[in-house]
């Protein structure tokens, strides 16, 4: 994976098929990476929430969580979003929103993570007409809100997420909760979903995958899509990996439509019941090959809260194995947001994001609805 830098910003290639990203993971981390992280999570407990837990350098690659999540909106070789708009009915709508939906998952490494976002760090990026922009909201627990938007095609999509990482003795699965909503505006069409989760294997065999159910509803039209990600069992067998199955069903006769059936780093086909047609939605070489990094068009313009600015000297280390200044560049970083944090108390001040309003149901469920109708365009693009 390649770096690109420009004025202290450091972009580097997103998580893809094709980028050699198996192996990735011997780039950006140290050696014996089992033996650290058996010895990482040593003296903790089975059950225990790891969302507070501080990684050292080794286990971080090159990019903030607010970056990932961006990449999986603004980062792909085909144009699955503006599709979207181009079905004759809701329910081919629906069918192309899946492939949108599959399309947002992307290969993970085993052994490294990506940095921990700061308290009101963005992430800010143009592909064409669409705009990107996250922000994290809330630090504790560690919020991420997105709204992108294309004004040309119509299009909306506004996320809040927060994962929460369990030990479970033998694996860390990160539960992803939140709701991600896609708005079709030309149709009048809302689309809620949610995310996979993601699971860590440490033994008996160490491995990586998105695992759990998806379900995808119009909430104009009751149509649903229930997508179930599929793991490799316990001891590596029972299958292949990254595969996916499920249905479309008319949530009204709760008719099943159609069924569908394949894996996310590959094709995904889908089998009208009626017929017994079947016909491919996705391929993911079509969609998430080869990806390059976003570049930079005007440094002056990014903003300083920019997550490849803030973790610019970190992400350089990593890259150049200088786990020392690695270490010192970590601690920096946080030591400023502690400053700030102590700053604020002393004043009687409370941090409000500037991009979101967040909020937070009686049952514990955080919302974040973006304060601007169209995110403006970005210095930093890609293609």
């Amino acid at each position: 994976m390649e770096n690109v830098t420009n004025t202290s910003i450091v972009l580097t290639k997103p998580f893809s098929l094709g980028n050699g990203n198996e192996s990735d993971s011997e780039v950006y981390s140290a050696p014996n990476i089992l033996q650290r992280i058996l010895s990482l999570l040593r003296n903790v407990r089975p059950g225990s929430d790891l969302t507070r837990f501080q990684l050292p350098p080794q286990f971080n690659f090159p990019k903030s969580q607010l970056q990932c999540y961006g990449e999986s909106i603004y980062s792909k070789t085909s144009d699955l979003l503006s599709r979207c708009n181009t079905g004759q009915n809701p329910l081919e709508r629906l069918i192309f929103v899946v492939a949108w939906s599959i399309s947002t998952t992307r290969p993970a490494i085993f052994g490294v993570a990506p940095y921990n976002p700061t308290l009101g760090e963005t992430h800010h990026v143009s592909k064409g007409n669409l705009n990107v922009l996250l922000e994290q909201v809330s630090h504790h627990p560690p919020v991420s809100a997105l709204h992108a938007t294309d004004e040309k095609e119509n299009i909306e999509i506004i996320w809040c997420q927060y994962p929460v990482p369990k030990f479970n003795g033998t694996s860390v699965e990160a539960q992803v909760h939140g709701k991600r909503q896609l708005k079709l505006i030309n149709h009048g069409e809302t689309y809620e979903m949610n995310s996979p989760h993601l699971l860590i294997k440490i033994l008996p065999v160490p491995g990586i995958d998105w695992v759990g159910n998806v379900n995808i509803k119009c909430i104009e039209t009751g149509l649903v899509a229930e997508l179930c990600y599929i793991g490799q069992s316990f001891f590596g067998f029972g299958g292949s990996r990254r595969l996916i199955k499920g249905k479309i069903i008319d949530s009204s006769s709760l008719k099943i439509l159609h069924e569908v059936n394949g894996h996310w780093d590959s094709t995904v086909t889908l089998k009208e019941t009626n017929s017994g047609e079947v016909r491919a939605i996705y391929d993911a070489k079509e969609v998430i090959y080869g990806l390059q990094a976003p570049t930079v068009k005007d440094a002056e313009s990014v903003w300083p809260t920019e997550s490849a600015l803030i973790w610019s000297e970190l992400s350089q280390a990593i890259l150049s194995k200088n786990w020392e200044k690695a270490r010192e560049a970590k601690k920096a970083v946080e030591e400023r947001q502690r400053e700030l944090l102590r700053e604020r108390e002393s004043k009687g001040e409370t941090w409000v994001p500037k991009h979101f309003i967040l909020s937070q149901s009686k049952e514990g469920v955080w919302d974040c609805s973006p304060i601007q109708k169209w995110v403006p365009a970005s210095p930093i693009v890609t293609l």
